[in-house]
């Protein structure tokens, strides 16, 4: 089965409590990972064509709860394209300039040239979660007095519509991964986490109190989903309890959107053939002396 439609989120009809983080859609692990290094061969093939052909751009959004395999995903499938072709940006809490700009400006200094993949592990969605499960941050936005909560969140989220559809228009392809992990594989991830010394960098108090905002978040992500996934930048929802299935089902979904795109290398025209066709010459003679 090919997850692409299947996960694809349908805006204004979305319920995430129907969608389980487990569900491997049918798919077992041994299939998974029998297709998984052949779609990793095909992306590194279109990446390629992308990055020679030279007119569109890819952002790929990683959205997710902490540990929900979003730095396995940038790993695991992104590391199997060429390096030089990518760029990747996590976004942390924002500085103080980045708080004397819009909400919109820090991610968008950082979208991908036309000819390469950007990936933002975390993206400009964070003011419409983690913002709006802490108001209180807004307080270091120095926004004007209206609007406010929740008329803010409405507002926010017609704003990214309208930014995406603008990035879209411009040649920038946007395709959005949600990272649907249940909340006790997020505790397992977590113990692990605090259990392996190797790993302890990888947690702070902060991470288990965000647990107790769960509902909150699962809300905000569920406005998020019916809201803005669109035609032009769709939210795809995928199942994260298993990394081998998150993986397989991003990397299947990236190789449909890219052929959709269907890159092709440049054309060699007949004058430039006919400058390689000596400069082939030369170099055969060079190689043979």
């Amino acid at each position: 089965m090919n997850p692409t439609k299947k996960l694809r989120a349908e805006a204004g009809k979305f319920r995430l409590k129907d969608h389980a983080g487990d569900d491997t859609l049918g798919i077992n692990r041994a299939q998974a990972e029998k297709e998984l290094p052949e779609l990793l061969l095909r992306l590194n093939d279109l990446q390629e064509r992308f990055y020679a052909e030279d007119r569109h751009a890819l952002l790929i959004i990683l959205q997710g709860m902490d540990a929900a395999g979003k730095d396995g995903i940038v790993k695991h499938v992104i590391g199997a394209v060429n390096p030089a072709g990518c760029s990747i940006k996590s976004f942390k809490a924002p500085s103080t300039k980045e708080l004397e700009h819009d909400f919109l400006w820090r991610c968008h200094a950082e979208f991908p040239e036309r000819g390469r993949l950007g990936i933002f592990n975390r993206s400009y969605y964070e003011e419409a979660l983690i913002v709006r499960v802490h108001p209180e941050y807004l307080i270091r936005q120095k926004l004007p007095a209206k609007p406010k909560p929740p008329e803010l969140w409405e507002q926010r989220l017609q704003d990214i519509r309208h930014f995406e559809s603008y990035a879209v228009h411009n040649g920038v392809r946007i395709v959005k991964f949600y990272l649907n992990i249940s909340k006790k594989e997020q505790a397992s991830r977590l113990l692990t986490r605090i259990d392996d010394p190797v790993r302890n960098w990888k947690i702070t108090e902060s991470d288990l109190h965000e647990r107790t905002y769960w509902k909150e978040y699962m809300k905000a992500y569920e406005a998020i989903l019916n809201q803005t996934s669109t035609d032009q930048a769709p939210w795809f929802v995928i199942p994260a309890d298993h990394k081998w299935f998150a993986r397989y089902a991003v990397s299947r979904i990236l190789v449909d959107v890219i052929e959709g795109i269907d890159p092709q290398y440049p054309v060699t025209v007949a004058s430039q053939k006919r400058k390689l066709l000596k400069l082939r010459q030369a170099l055969a003679i060079e190689a043979k002396s």
